[in-house]
């Protein structure tokens, strides 16, 4: 199988779904006496029947992350080029409907930002644009790359699907890793809310990290954004196409991300809600199906939410997270994304860290042998 569209085809979104909600205490059970988990175990975590069983899947996550992981947890920081956009997202502060104003930093204003990463003591940043090619294209990209690769030992993007060529361009240039985020799996869902733009094409998205897997980049991280459609099965799908991505490209690292929708200046309520219990869930569910994959929270999640679930399955986490571009030490007072909730200094996540007997990791030493 050359890309992972041709399996995604064929499964049934509905069927999919109702076979999750099928799952039986039993099935559960099952899933947790298992070393090695199957999908259909895994549809059983994620399932209403192991709602009862949450603090079993936690303890178990818990001492997963403990043998692969050790006590310890990354620390990372996203960084804000761009807010341009070409797209219409329904979700979004940066959606091109968005009366905003637009910037695009220039070489003298990253490197004020990345000042002020380095001297909080950020070793690991995530880069991320508005989908705007013309604007912030590979060449903007590569340049970016270029400017800050002696500053970090770590840098990943999150921008725009793009060709695999262009991929290898960036990662000869000194890019790690890239965060590409299929939203929701739904198909006909995804039309409702990228009905503009060249992010409305679901399959050129489907197929991103195929591309990224061909091109040889370190580490691919997957997601969906929950309260686009049922969490459940966009959970599922997201496991099924991180299942089909080790197998294929199986000397590439792996990490998964759980962003619920926020509040943001163009506003959209969630169609499924999704509680704070259900994400605890799904994080286990995820580290019990696959005990290597590296788990991602951000700040969109609250304090106390985020002080607890740290030590149940996380591996990296990101702090005092500004989600515009320049919002660090350029234009700290311009338009967000989206709203953050965890707003506390990088300094007192740090000791939160620490508090919960964790060791906090900014560089990671096994990285860019080939670079």
């Amino acid at each position: 199988m050359s890309h992972f569209k041709e399996l995604f085809d064929t499964y049934n979104w509905d069927f999919t779904l109702s076979s999750i909600f099928d799952k039986t205490a039993v099935d559960v059970k099952t899933a947790l006496t298992k070393d090695k988990l199957d999908l259909e175990d895994f549809k059983a975590l994620i399932s209403p029947a192991a709602k009862p069983f949450l603090e079993q899947m936690a303890q178990k996550s818990q001492q997963l992350t403990k043998k692969r992981f050790g006590n310890t947890i990354q620390m990372y920081a996203p960084m804000y080029l761009s807010n341009e956009c070409q797209n219409i997202c329904t979700y979004c502060g940066f959606s091109m409907t968005n009366k905003i104003p637009r910037r695009t930093l220039t070489d003298a204003e990253i490197l004020k930002e990345v000042a002020f990463l380095k001297d909080k003591g950020y070793d690991h940043i995530l880069l991320v644009t508005g989908e705007a090619n013309r604007t912030v294209g590979v060449n903007y990209l590569k340049n970016a790359i270029q400017l800050i690769r002696s500053q970090f030992s770590n840098i990943t993007i999150e921008v725009q699907p793009l060709h695999q060529d262009e991929y290898e361009l960036l990662i000869q240039n000194g890019l790690y890793a890239v965060l590409v985020y299929q939203e929701t799996y739904h198909r006909e869902e995804y039309k409702k809310h990228h009905p503009k733009g060249k992010k409305s094409n679901f399959d050129y998205r489907l197929d991103t990290p195929d591309r990224l897997g061909k091109a040889g980049v370190h580490k691919i991280g997957l997601g969906a954004l929950f309260g686009l459609e049922d969490w459940r099965a966009d959970s599922f799908f997201t496991a099924l196409h991180l299942q089909y991505l080790q197998k294929t490209y199986w000397k590439t690292k792996y990490s998964i991300s759980f962003p619920r929708l926020r509040p943001h200046s163009g506003g959209l309520e969630p169609k499924v809600e999704m509680t704070d219990a259900d994400l605890v869930q799904l994080i286990c569910a995820f580290r019990l199906f696959n005990e290597d994959v590296e788990l991602s929270m951000s700040t969109r999640e609250s304090e106390v939410f985020r002080n607890h679930i740290v030590n149940l399955g996380i591996t990296s986490i990101s702090a005092e997270s500004k989600t515009n571009p320049g919002g660090y030490a350029v234009a700290p007072q311009s338009l967000e994304q989206f709203e953050i909730s965890d707003e506390r200094s990088t300094e007192t996540i740090v000791e939160m860290l620490k508090n919960n007997g964790l060791e906090v990791v900014w560089k990671d030493w096994e990285q860019f042998e080939s670079v």
